[in-house]
């Protein structure tokens, strides 16, 4: 498998997990009855939880965008030290995003996001 396909896994494999922390948030706040039902007012939840949630969706719209490009190149047979960087720097700005959403800094938050958008632009040039 290639290092780009790892890396694929690797940011996958974080989106699966990070809906955990702000779902056992979302029990403890309302408890488990209204956390697997529809309450008519629902109580909030805890700031971070809500970033972590907005987080979370960000991800997975960005996940979309991720993954095809690397399903793209790898059909492609096109790997090289720019695909690999791209798909690290993808990975960790990922990372950063959520950790920094979740904790609520703004600044870190966009840098974070632009660094990861940038890395799929840096993919998409490849591409072509």
């Amino acid at each position: 498998m290639t290092e780009e396909l790892t890396l694929l896994v690797w940011v996958a494999t974080m989106n699966a997990v990070m809906w955990v922390p702000y779902i056992l948030n979302t029990v403890m706040v309302r408890g488990l009855v209204d956390a697997v039902g529809y309450p008519a007012e629902p109580k909030p939840l805890a700031p971070w939880a809500e970033r972590l949630k907005k987080a979370h969706y960000n991800a997975v719209e960005n996940l979309v965008v991720f993954a095809a490009l690397v399903l793209i190149l790898n059909a492609a047979d096109i790997s090289n030290a720019t695909t690999v960087m791209a798909c690290q720097i993808f990975f960790w700005a990922r990372l950063m995003h959520l950790l920094v959403y979740a904790l609520g800094i703004p600044w870190l938050r966009t840098l974070s996001f632009v660094v990861s958008w940038a890395a799929l632009v840096a993919l998409l040039l490849q591409a072509l």
